[in-house]
């Protein structure tokens, strides 16, 4: 599998996995199914791979770490999160989780970007996973916390960068406008933008993705599927954008754009995840599989090659915005 480096020279395989559902994302994942995904994706030849303490309130890291850990530590690339510290609450222990993963409540979040928050926080991730590093560490989600964030926050990871406790720092959220922010005030290597650079939405294009190229900052393409909505050939019946019903004009333009896609002889889901990859700040792809089934089909998408005429023919329709970049076969195999 292609890799694409960092301007420190840390190579991210342009597809990575992700984690959220070994957290029993939406309904339960077993570890025997964990497994099988960590195994067929290092078969195809994936090297990277995110969690997060959020996902499962430490499930999908406690699951991670140790299905990583047959394999040389060298040979890998795992990213985690901080701004969430979890802290016990056996008074919850009865009650499931309220932010969308199967497991019991004895644990709740805590926002913190402190200095100690962060240091606490990856701490308690290293201690989940058995690791003895995370070679990635974003700020997750600081939207309503950018002050702290972009201050005492990401210093603090530039300094642990530094001293060599982790390889690479940024910020993970699901909007542009804070990330590139992030970039013009601080020296970070990645960001994770979930969602928003996609074949239904391409703000970042505006602001993100020159500013990030320019800067030689990496980007980490999230959500390519938006919710599902371009998971299947065309958008099924109560298809979601945004984890809600998805308005009717997105499912029209879905369903237009993967009208485009059947006559260039691949589906919906072959374009969505090779769209982001045409660009030159993208790093790479993270998709979020349950298991092997669900991992070896992303890889056979990846895998497929896109003609350049496809693109051609969104833009020229009004489906995508014209871009130098999409003047280029994608091709994988």
């Amino acid at each position: 599998m292609r890799t694409r480096a960092t301007r420190r020279g840390l190579r991210l395989t342009e597809l990575g996995l992700g984690a959220a559902q070994f957290g029993n994302l939406y309904r339960e994942t077993t570890d025997e199914q964990a497994a099988g995904a960590v195994i067929a994706a290092w078969g195809a030849g994936i090297r990277y791979f995110d969690t997060a303490p959020h996902y499962g309130l430490g499930l999908s890291e406690k699951r991670l770490g140790p299905l990583l850990a047959g394999y040389p530590r060298s040979d890998y690339l795992v990213s985690s999160k901080v701004g969430r510290l979890l802290v016990d609450s056996p008074e919850l222990a009865g009650r499931q989780d309220d932010q969308g993963f199967v497991v019991p409540a004895d644990r709740r979040r805590v926002w913190d970007f402190s200095r100690d928050g962060i240091l606490r926080s990856l701490d308690a991730t290293l201690a989940r996973t058995g690791l003895d590093s995370i070679d990635i560490v974003y700020l997750h989600d600081p939207d309503d916390h950018l002050e702290q964030a972009l201050g005492e926050g990401i210093q603090t990871l530039i300094e642990l960068r530094d001293q060599g406790v982790v390889r690479a720092v940024g910020a993970g959220m699901k909007q542009s406008e804070a990330l590139a922010a992030l970039i013009r005030v601080a020296d970070i290597d990645l960001v994770m933008l979930a969602g928003r650079y996609t074949l239904l939405e391409q703000g970042a294009a505006e602001d993100l993705l020159p500013l990030a190229l320019d800067r030689g900052v990496g980007v980490v393409i999230a959500g390519v599927y938006n919710t599902g909505l371009l998971s299947s050939a065309h958008p099924a019946a109560g298809a979601k954008y945004e984890y809600e019903d998805a308005p009717t004009d997105l499912v029209e333009r879905a369903n237009a754009i993967a009208d485009v896609c059947e006559r260039h002889g691949v589906s919906l889901p072959d374009a969505a995840l090779a769209f982001p990859l045409l660009h030159p700040a993208v790093v790479s792809v993270v998709v979020g599989v349950r298991n092997a089934a669900q991992m070896n089909s992303n890889v056979e998408r990846y895998e497929t090659p896109v003609p350049a005429a496809l693109w051609t023919e969104l833009v020229s329709l009004g489906l995508l915005p014209d871009s130098p970049y999409l003047n280029t076969d994608r091709t994988n195999a």
